[in-house]
């Protein structure tokens, strides 16, 4: 179903903003108008943010967020920002936002799918902000920046630290990301120790494999998961520590999988997948990981779409267990 923004509704939408930015001109300001203004101030507003797609003007600290993608879910929750608006997972076809932010959602409308949001109800969830990716909407970005100012990072996955900062500078809370992420990366790199000294010094080498529909996909050092390895410092096996996203193979290549810690990840409904057909392989079976019993099945909403740090922090809670020691707190 084609979603596109009706020109009534994106009159409206339009003729709103410059209302607003004209509202300082005279005429009668509605009650809370100049403690808004003096709050936004305070918190550094106005101002511009420059981004993937152009730049973004916004007057007054966002209140009112729509979130597009699953990484940016992670982020404004992170920042103690509850999105009036966001989408679901775009493999999680049953639909339903991430359990693992469950709490902290429960207020917040679907306004997906992901590849074709619901343009006329994120209007009328009158939103200040609206944050996600070219990589995900560049072509309906007018449409999106007539209903709010709209910012976008270049894509999604490997430059996640990136694009919790730029999203931080839309929402006026960059220390607060700042921090966030300071606390991870050395979460990280406590449990690497830890994994490190349990193993006599030396680091293990661990595989990403998620099973989708289509070839299997081991993924590399440019992709989230891989970004979050490497802070904890664990190798990689040779096919996977490339600067690539993913490698796909095909079940008689899934070999290349093999690593003392195999973590595994399933995209959606597994009958879709060939994961039940790869691992009756005499190829499967015969990996070390399988022999001794070191593949470990891992949330696929946190190790593939969270892209974010709260995601992170799961994923190292799998790591230590997986490693055998605590994880950090």
């Amino acid at each position: 179903m084609n979603r596109r923004l009706p020109v009534a509704v994106l009159a409206v939408a339009l003729s709103t903003t410059l209302l607003a930015a004209c509202g300082s001109d005279g005429g009668t300001k509605q009650s809370g108008d100049a403690a808004s203004a003096s709050a936004g101030a305070s918190a550094g507003f106005p101002r511009t943010v420059t981004h993937a797609a152009g730049t973004a003007q916004i007057k007054a600290q966002p209140k009112r967020v729509v979130v597009l993608d699953s990484g940016e879910l992670d982020d404004v929750t992170l920042l103690g920002i509850t999105p009036v608006g966001a989408v679901s997972p775009h493999m999680k076809t049953e639909g339903g936002f991430p359990n693992y932010l469950k709490d902290k959602i429960k207020d917040t409308k679907d306004v997906g799918p992901m590849n074709e949001p619901n343009l006329e109800l994120i209007a009328s969830l009158k939103p200040d902000l609206i944050l996600s990716s070219k990589v995900r909407h560049a072509k309906v970005y007018d449409q999106l920046n007539a209903i709010a100012p709209t910012v976008l990072a270049e894509t999604t996955g490997f430059p996640w630290k990136e694009n919790l900062a730029l999203y931080a500078q839309a929402l006026g809370k960059e220390d607060e990301a700042k921090k966030a992420l300071a606390d991870y990366e050395a979460r990280a790199t406590k449990l690497g120790e830890a994994i490190k000294a349990k193993n006599g010094g030396a680091m293990p080498t661990a595989s990403v494999v998620r099973f989708v529909a289509g070839p299997t996909r081991l993924y590399a050092k440019a992709s989230y998961s891989g970004v979050v390895l490497k802070d904890v410092g664990l190798a990689r096996p040779a096919a996977q520590d490339v600067d690539k996203n993913i490698v796909e193979v095909s079940a008689e290549q899934i070999n290349q999988a093999d690593a003392d810690l195999v973590f595994v990840t399933t995209a959606d409904d597994p009958s879709k997948t060939k994961e039940s057909e790869v691992q009756q392989t005499p190829v499967w079976q015969g990996l070390n990981a399988v022999k001794n019993s070191k593949v470990f099945n891992v949330p696929d909403e946190t190790w593939m779409s969270g892209i974010g740090v709260q995601a992170a922090d799961a994923m190292l809670g799998d790591i230590a267990k997986a490693a055998g020691v605590d994880a950090p707190k």
